[in-house]
Formats: C-alpha cells, structure tokens, sequence
C-alpha cells in the first residue's frame, strides 16, 4: 500500500470513528445538533505540514488546516497522536477541533522557541478589570465572534510556554485611562509605552480564549498547566463545556458575561487560583449579565497541580497572601458589573479546597440562584458564603449593589475550620435578601473560645468578594449581618470539641426563620441577636 493509499484508509478509519462517536454524541443531544453539522469534511493538520515531533512549530500547518475547513463551509480538523509544538491557534465558524488520544498541542514559550502568539485585542477607553483578563487572542487556541465551533477528543492541551504570574502587567483601572486622557493619548498608547505592557506582546497567558462567541462545545480533553486561565470566555451564548479534566494552578475555567452556559461533569484542580469562577467584568465595553449558567456534576479541588493527573493527590502548600490555604473553589463575583441572574450549581463534590463564595462587589445584581446537592471535605475557610461590598471597580455612578433570592439546599460538608463557619455579610444600610439555608450538614473541630464569640468583624464597606479579613467569627455555625428575611431549617453542626459561641449570631438581621436546628449547644445559645428584630426560632434539637 503507498503512503498516499495508508493515509486515505487512516483518514476513512478516523471519518468513521468522528461519524459515529462525535457525530452520534452532538445528534443525541437537542441542544448540540446544529453542532452536528460541524462534522464534514476532514481535515489532518499534518497533510498541511503539522509534523508533531515537539520540535518544530506546528500552529501555522494546524491555521492552514482550519482555515481550510472554513474556507469549505465548514468541517472537521483532525489532530492525530503526536506533540505539536504552537503559538496561537485561531478557532472559525463551522470547524471542530478533534485531538485523539495522544494528542497533546503544547504551547509554545517566546523565550525559547522563534515565534510569538498573537497581539491582544480591545483596548478599551475605559477598564475595570485586570488588563489580561479583557483581551482572549493572547491565547494558546481563541475564538473572536466566531459561531458553531467545537473542540472535543480524548487529547491534552498542555499550556508549558504560557505565562501563568498574573493576569497581565498590572491592572490600570480608572486612574490609568483618566492619566491617558490628561496626556492626550489613547488608552492602547499609554499601555504600549508602558514597558511592563510591552513585555507581554507576544506572549500568552490562556489555554482558551473566547470572545463574543455563541455556539461552543468543549468536550473530553483534558488541560495541563494552562496558563492564568484554562478556558475564560467573555460574552459567549450558547456553551457547553463537559467531561474537562483541568490541572493548572491558576484559574481553571471563567465564565464571564456568558448566557446560556452548562458547565457539567468536569474536573478542575487549580491549588493557586479559582477552580470554576463566574464573573461579570467590564470586559465588553458594557455592563452585560453574566445569566443561564448551569454547573453540574463537577468536582473541583486544591490539592498540588499535576497530582490530580497522575493520581497522587498530594497536598498542596500554597497558603495564597491571606496564610489560609490553597484555593480551587466554585466562586462568583470577583467583578459584578453587570451582576448574575439565573444560576443553578448542583450535584457538586469540592474538597480540599476553599468553600463556595459568591457575592457583588462592582454593582450589579445576583438574584435567583440555587446551590444543592454539594459534598464538601476539607474546606479550609467558610464552606458556603454569601458577601455584598462596595469596591465599585466600576464606571462612575455605580452604587452598591443586591444579591437577593439565593438559596444554599442539602449540602454534606465535613473537616471544616472551626473558626470560618458559613456566613452571609452585607453593607450597613445594603441588605442582603431572601436567602435560605436548607438541609445543610457541618462537621468541624469546634473549640471555639468565649472570647471568640465576644468578637465583632470588622466592617470593610469597600473590600473585595474575599473575606478572610473578618477574621475568626464569633458564630459556630453561621454568622449573618446586614440582612433581611433570612430562613434556616433543617440543619445541623456537630463539634469534635465543646465550642463556647453561639450557633448562630444575627446582627442587624430583619426577620429571620430559624427551625429544625440540631446542635450540641443549650436552646439559650443558640442564637444571639444584635440589633436584629421579627426572629422567629423553632425546633432545636440538643444532643447529648
């Protein structure tokens, strides 16, 4: 058989298998079948010049290959088992990705190997977030406004050359594009005269990038070391992300002023940084909601990035700036400009790992969100929290804004830090509303003292989502502030030791159900109110 013969019987084999596994997949599915389409015409990167020796660099043959795809109205590109050494890969309209097992596309470092990704886009005249986060063609694979595209396969991304220090230079803000226009320059101006900008051209800091994308599948692959961020997409409508297994150390996957996104049955390690995060930034240009967004199935985890991969599960110890421990936590919040609407995060295991944290800190609201069925195991801080500030890293006249209509359902978390329990914090005079604690489990070491129950936080009207500045709270089991209308039933915190604080402490809570409560502590400090009023308590069940 001539080679030319080989590789057209290589090529039917691997039609047949994307016809029959992919295609069948995308069919099954109502949601995906537009995206059945995506699969056409077949197209081997290395019939475009790909050799995958890890060597030589490989993004240029693998462009080819999917502008050819393109170019057809659409169609499969084929990435078969090799290393592909590459720079920026640019996704099309109409084209799936597919990396076979033992594919493995390794970024490329521009300290190393001759070549460079490409230039960040969008510089906005104003900017509110970190200047990497707002840019995606800085990336290892983007898409910018590009529809129906996928990348799916049993292969690895493995993001060795991107940067992974932090999300840019340095974050400019307000006062940078104000010193822009007191200069008379524009704002891209001032940040290529900057040296510490210029010493990111070229380089790359993403594994994903989408942009103002709408139709997006990412399925199956599994991503390495990734960067700052594994997948961060902005404005994108319509996603699927399934069955990721994510090793990084940074940001695993953001979704960011996304609608109608389903994130399920993924597995994201990310010691250093957030596991699933989502955001409502400024990165658009506009306020835009982050809403639709479903996170299913998921497990996330802190431990040593790589041990998740080779199935050691080491410890990891980073301690991040507040000495706490890693991170790898479901967050949402760290910018609200637009705010949230509509999220559902369930059937969720989370361990070793920081607890579930969302909140509003830029304006914007988070209303009509449902936490349930999540099994957590060591959290090192509050396993579920609830934060509303005023940092309002936002365009002028933004006010503080509202998380209303939130609700925390059967949740199982054990080993937790006796001096983090749950909790919900709002603004003297900015409550947070209708929230509701169900069915919820806390295992800790307790010990608290009675000088821990004599503590009152710090009030910080302007702090970030993060809260380790509240310090050891002075509840067991939840300590709420600035709120109304707060429901908790059904719950029950177990100590390992004879803990000296209240269950619950209310401060400045405005109507409160608290019932069906199971707790070592006497019916007399179960609750203690500071300037709370309409408190109603039930059932409480004292264990011996």
């Amino acid at each position: 058989m001539s080679a030319r013969d080989h590789l057209l019987a290589t090529a039917e084999l691997s039609r047949r298998a994307v016809t029959l596994g992919l295609g069948g997949a995308l069919l099954a599915s109502p949601a995906l079948a537009r995206a059945a389409r995506v699969v056409g015409d077949l197209h081997d990167v290395r019939d475009f010049g790909a050799r995958g020796d890890g060597a030589a660099i490989d993004s240029p043959a693998i462009n080819r290959a999917i502008e050819a795809a393109a170019k057809a109205g659409g169609g499969t590109v084929i990435v078969p088992p090799g290393r592909y050494l590459c720079f920026s890969i640019r996704l099309k309209d109409n084209v799936t990705i597919v990396l076979s097992a033992g594919a493995v596309i390794e970024a490329a470092s521009p300290d190393a190997h001759r070549g460079s990704y490409d230039a960040p886009e969008n510089y906005l005249e104003e900017q509110f977030q970190d200047f990497g986060i707002t840019h995606v063609h800085n990336s290892l694979i983007y898409g910018d406004g590009v529809s129906n595209a996928a990348i799916v396969g049993r292969g690895m991304l493995h993001g060795l050359g991107l940067d992974r220090a932090g999300p840019g230079a340095h974050w400019h803000g307000v006062k940078g594009w104000q010193s822009a226009k007191a200069l008379g320059i524009s704002p891209k101006e001032l940040l290529l005269r900057d040296p510490k900008e210029q010493a990111t051209l070229g380089r790359a800091n993403k594994t994903i990038g989408l942009m103002n994308c709408h139709n997006v599948l990412l399925r199956d692959f599994t991503i390495l070391q990734a960067g700052h961020f594994g997948v961060i997409a902005h404005g994108v409508t319509n996603m699927t992300i399934d069955h990721l297994t994510i090793d990084t150390d940074r940001d695993g996957i953001d979704i960011d002023c996304c609608r109608d996104v389903r994130v399920t049955n993924c597995i994201v390690n990310a010691p250093k940084d957030d596991a699933i995060v989502l955001k409502s930034s400024y990165a658009l240009g506009r306020k835009a909601l982050c809403e639709n967004i479903t996170i299913l199935g998921c497990k996330t985890s802190g431990y040593a990035m790589g041990s998740l991969l080779d199935g050691t599960y080491r410890t990891s110890d980073y301690a991040a700036p507040d000495k706490i421990g890693p991170l790898g936590r479901i967050k949402m919040g760290t910018e609200t400009n637009g705010g949230f609407r509509n999220i559902l995060i369930s059937d969720c295991t989370c361990e070793a790992s920081r607890g579930i944290l969302i909140g509003v800190v830029d304006g914007g609201v988070m209303e009509d969100v449902v936490v349930s069925d999540i099994v957590m195991r060591d959290p090192v801080n509050h396993p579920l929290f609830v934060h509303q500030s005023g940092r309002l890293r936002a365009p002028e006249g933004t006010t503080i804004g509202k998380c209303r209509r939130i609700r925390f359902d059967n949740i199982n978390v054990s080993g937790a830090d006796p001096r983090f329990p749950c909790g919900l914090t709002g603004q003297k005079g900015y409550p947070i509303e209708d929230v509701s604690f169900s069915n919820i489990f806390v295992q800790s070491a307790g010990g608290g003292t009675a000088a821990d129950a004599a503590r009152v936080p710090e009030e910080r009207p302007t702090s970030s989502l993060e809260v380790t500045y509240l310090g050891t709270l002075p509840a067991q089991g939840l300590y709420a502030r600035h709120a109304e209308r707060l429901t908790v039933r059904d719950v029950e915190f177990t100590v390992e030791k004879s803990d000296a604080r209240p269950v619950f402490v209310l401060d400045d809570v405005q109507g409160a159900t608290i019932d069906g409560v199971t707790s070592a502590q006497p019916r007399g400090n179960i609750v203690l109110q500071r300037g709370s009023s309409n408190v109603a308590i039930g059932d409480v069940r004292t264990m011996g």
